[in-house]
């Protein structure tokens, strides 16, 4: 005797669709454990990963009456794919397009912290140029340009930058704020900042940016 899972068109549309949206799940999970283990390349994984995404937004938003929630509907069909629900309901993109994303940010903040060392070097060199070598002038500066240093994760932790401004920084906080430097001291502090610039500026195209 065959067993009818619906009543009417409605009913039997609706399961139709359970069915196509479980189909979908399953295989953007065997699809994602496929790109894990390199059995299929970046690029083929990128396309299929798309079709699947535009197939599931379409198709969950059409049963957000009947099925509000994808991970209850997968667990109440005992599917266990993990995968496919971080990357269709979670991420919303292939792993690619995360990835990508991922890189630029972190080159673009690359580039911004190097932007922002450069403008603290710049910065401290024509304060003391000025002749603002009071300790409460100078100080701020070094400390801004060490911390801008410390953030660029491409420079090594001896660079010569970051250990002579934490010298200067010693030296300074122990000196009153309203002290200002020796012209002997300005002209070193000066060097150093110089030298320091130019062994930065020469480490950059070293750092795989």
């Amino acid at each position: 005797m065959e067993v009818k899972l619906w009543n009417d068109k409605r009913e039997r549309e609706m399961y139709e669709n359970f069915a196509e949206l479980y189909a979908i799940i399953k295989a953007t999970e065997k699809l994602e454990k496929a790109y894990i283990r390199d059995i299929i390349t970046p690029s083929d994984y990128e396309t299929e990963c798309q079709k699947l995404i535009a197939h599931f937004k379409t198709l969950s938003s059409s049963l957000k009456d009947t099925v509000p929630n994808i991970e209850r509907f997968a667990d109440t069909y005992k599917m266990d794919c993990p995968a496919a629900l971080n990357r269709l309901v979670t991420s919303g993109v292939p792993a690619t397009v995360e990835h990508r994303a991922a890189a630029s940010a972190s080159s673009s903040t690359s580039a911004a912290v190097v932007a922002e060392c450069v403008q603290n070097f710049i910065t401290a060199m024509d304060s003391l140029k000025l002749n603002m070598v009071a300790v409460d002038q100078v100080f701020p500066l070094l400390s801004d340009l060490f911390a801008s240093l410390n953030k660029l994760s491409i420079l090594p932790p001896d660079f010569e930058g970051k250990t002579k401004m934490k010298e200067w920084l010693g030296r300074l906080s122990k000196m009153g704020a309203s002290d200002e430097l020796t012209e002997q001291q300005s002209r070193q502090l000066h060097f150093d900042l110089e030298s320091s610039y130019n062994s930065f500026m020469a480490a950059l195209p070293h750092a795989g940016n």
